[in-house]
């Protein structure tokens, strides 16, 4: 009996699973303890699956499966177009906009955790897209979603999916077109109120919406009209009481909504910049951010009741597309080169500003924390483990020996890394 209770015990202390952008709660942080802080390409690699075609969604863990999208680019399809695009009210062409009329399979992959074999793999859409992406982006980079009965895959324009843990499709919606300017998807969806909420923000805002969708049958529960000009970033839960808020990050305005019915709960000041980068909460707080053409970060109070929205903001040191973290009771920033800023949360008080790595970096993955350590990926695939806390400091540093643009996600005793070519699980070797 005694061990039995030690093992149920061992299983209700294990973390929960990474079962969405950013893992619990969206802002990249795990309570596990046994994470390795050293590897490289031949220490520490549990196993390594190469994954084909290219994709920025991160790696999601549920019910002893990782998780990732992919995307294939085919043959060019004579005479299409993508839709005209209009910018602060004026048309616009992107000139690094590519890939809009070629055809375009996009898959799910789901890889055992324990042995790194691919459990299934699913084509979920094949044909030409809505609209073309960035020359850096990918049509797989929004990060998949589980309540931990199904799997959830969105490609924005290109549909939402929803699939078995063995791979079978029991649904799929569409939102229409979304128009992204020419650069391509990013949003990634989240799990609130028992809604899937998607963010579908496009061009001028003529035609941004939020909406609940149900994960049971892919009906759209709830639409809510948005005066929003386009954005990839990710809308964040926040906890406030007993109830779930989500909120939203657009240049015009950063907006609170209730997630079981769509209604506006407050409105606060727009991050002014690019909606990239996601909003991350803590403490009663949530931090939307933006970079260019303005540096900003803002601290705004979650409670719908506040008196005052705003906290506190600070101009400095934010980034294009890393997100920022929320990590035991401050707030750090990350800029796409790699400096590193902290502030207390609760005050804004700066605590350090500017930190810089061993050498010149460029990073899109955002920081994930846990133990008192922050982890910083760089597009080379070299991980630097830091100290978390007031005092900056650089533990050591990690070359996987492939390039990473996707978010980790840390999971019971594993890491898992999608590399440019390889998806990873990094753990201790016994």
């Amino acid at each position: 009996m005694r061990l039995a209770l030690l093992s149920l015990l061992s299983v209700l202390l294990l973390p929960a699973e990474w079962m969405g952008f950013r893992g619990p709660g969206g802002n990249g942080t795990s309570s596990s303890k046994g994470l390795p802080v050293e590897w490289s390409d031949s220490t520490n690699i549990a196993w390594r699956t190469p994954i084909a075609g290219r994709g920025y969604s991160s790696p999601i863990v549920v019910a002893g499966k990782v998780c990732v999208t992919t995307s294939l680019e085919g043959a060019k399809i004579a005479g299409r177009k993508a839709p005209d695009h209009v910018l602060d009210g004026k048309p616009f062409v992107h000139p690094q906009t590519t890939a809009d009329d070629v055809t375009v399979t996009l898959k799910a992959i789901c890889v055992d955790a324990q042995s790194g074999k691919v459990a299934w793999e699913r084509a979920l859409y094949e044909g030409g897209v809505y609209d073309g992406r960035h020359i850096f982006n990918t049509f797989a980079s929004p990060t998949p979603l589980s309540d931990g009965k199904r799997l959830f895959f969105y490609f924005e324009s290109q549909g939402l999916y929803a699939l078995d843990l063995t791979g079978k499709l029991l649904w799929k919606t569409s939102l229409g077109g979304i128009a992204k300017v020419g650069l391509g998807a990013g949003t990634s969806p989240v799990l609130a109120g028992g809604n899937i909420i998607l963010q579908a923000d496009e061009d001028n805002g003529d035609k941004s919406f939020l909406y609940g969708v149900s994960p049971a049958n892919g009906e759209i529960v709830w639409k809510t009209k948005r005066k929003a000009s386009v954005t990839w970033n990710t809308p964040v839960v926040a906890r406030h009481g007993d109830r779930d808020i989500v909120i939203t990050a657009a240049t015009e305005n950063v907006i609170a909504y209730d997630p079981k019915t769509g209604q506006e709960l407050w409105t606060g000041p727009g991050i002014e910049g690019y909606a990239a980068a996601s909003p991350v909460s803590g403490g009663g707080l949530v931090f939307p951010n933006s970079y260019h053409p303005v540096k900003k970060l803002y601290a705004m109070h979650v409670d719908p009741a506040a008196k005052e929205r705003v906290a506190w903001k600070y101009e400095k040191g934010t980034a294009y597309v890393p997100s920022p973290i929320y990590y035991e009771g401050h707030v750090y920033l990350v800029t796409d080169g790699g400096l590193m800023s902290c502030l207390e949360a609760a005050t804004g008080k700066l605590i350090y500003e500017g930190k810089r790595l061993p050498k010149p970096a460029k990073l899109t993955a955002s920081p994930v924390a846990f133990d008192g350590k922050i982890f910083l990926t760089t597009q080379e695939g070299e991980t630097y483990v830091l100290r978390a806390g007031p005092e900056h400091g650089i533990l050591r540093t990690n070359p996987l020996g492939e390039g990473v643009f996707a978010s980790l996600a840390l999971d019971g005793d594993s890491i898992y890394v999608r590399g440019d070519k390889h998806l990873f699980r990094i753990r201790q070797a016994k």
